[in-house]
């Protein structure tokens, strides 16, 4: 038996979850990963009676689980510089009056929340329902507030990378004793714009933090693919810290080059892009070696579908990419191949 593949519901968060469920099922996922959207898991109706077991019935109804809750806008918004663009995608609750101090202070309250929600949510699994095979999980975002300083001109001082870490310390680790209390892993997706981005500063975040228990990542290739990041070997260099994994595929190189590495600002599926997001296996992510270094690592958790693919229908694209997974997905050995010549074992 092969690891669940699950569904991220993040680009799904335009259907209502009792439509996206039996058209998971349909297109052969076993679980969600799922988004804490309006349509999804409205975290402003979580206190209201039945609400929560609401959720687990739409999923048992078609023969799915949950292993994992998704808060990536609201993480944003803990260690960001705050503008406009966080209105667009923060509760009102959250966003306030929109002064930046108060709304980091009010997304990292809601990250709090969300780890003793998932802690309540995972609890609540009905019989019948198989047990997950990692601890209850929160995948998402930390924010950055020196992520503007990614490409060092005019000259960056150490002192400021140094602060923009120690501010990410002051901001996380009391969210992360939080989420201790409960017994919920924080996996952070490893992406440009936040603390960490490739494994330099994986190693520098987790290092600020000072490796904390509940702080690991949720491993995603497609970030690193086009940044030139070697994305096998993040998995074998942070092997203790896989809490969850995305499949997601990328290209690059590919397209006109008039827009390099940092997007030249076009949009998706611009032509003159050197990179992409795309459909699974449409992509230059080499899946079998992840799938590898996974087995290697002794990874058991679900391997969860983000689908992102301005070229292709989702509905064909998420339902081949659940196709690809499973055909990629084979089991580690339990033997050595070459004992069977040992005359004991024949």
């Amino acid at each position: 038996m092969g690891r669940p593949i699950t569904l991220f519901t993040g680009q799904w968060a335009d259907m209502k979850l009792e439509d996206l469920a039996p058209l998971a099922k349909k297109m052969g996922y076993e679980g969600l990963e799922i988004a804490c959207t309006a349509n999804h898991f409205d975290m402003e109706r979580i206190d209201k009676k039945g609400y929560l077991e609401s959720r687990w019935e739409i999923l048992a109804d078609n023969g799915l689980n949950c292993f994992a809750l998704s808060n990536h806008l609201v993480g944003q918004a803990v260690c960001d510089n705050i503008d406009e663009r966080h209105k667009a995608i923060l509760q009102d609750s959250i966003w306030g009056d929109g002064n930046p101090e108060g709304v980091r202070k009010r997304a990292a309250a809601e990250i709090v929340r969300t780890a003793k929600v998932c802690k309540k949510f995972m609890s609540m699994r009905p019989k019948g329902v198989a047990k997950s095979p990692i601890p209850p999980t929160v995948t998402g975002f930390t924010g950055s507030s020196i992520w503007q300083y990614v490409y060092s001109f005019p000259p960056v001082s150490k002192e400021m990378i140094d602060a923009g870490y120690a501010d990410f310390a002051k901001r996380w680790i009391p969210i992360l004793n939080e989420f201790d209390k409960v017994g919920v892993n924080f996996a952070l997706e490893v992406h440009p714009t936040e603390i960490a981005f490739d494994i330099a500063s994986a190693e520098r975040a987790l290092s600020a933090v000072k490796n904390h228990r509940r702080f690991g990542f949720n491993y995603d290739p497609s970030h690193f693919g086009y940044q030139g990041v070697n994305y096998v070997a993040f998995i074998r260099k942070f092997a203790k810290r896989i809490y969850h994994v995305h499949m997601k595929d990328v290209w690059w190189g590919h397209g006109s080059r008039e827009a390099g590495v940092f997007g030249g600002h076009t949009d998706f599926t611009d032509p003159r892009r050197y990179w992409d997001f795309r459909s699974i296996g449409h992509g230059d992510i080499n899946f079998e070696e992840i799938i590898v270094a996974l087995n290697d690592i002794g990874y058991k958790g679900p391997l969860s579908v983000e689908w992102e693919d301005g070229r292709m229908d989702r509905i064909y694209g998420a339902t081949e990419s659940q196709q690809r997974v499973r055909s990629y997905d084979f089991p580690r050995s339990n033997i050595a191949f070459d004992s069977a010549f040992d005359r004991s074992n024949q």
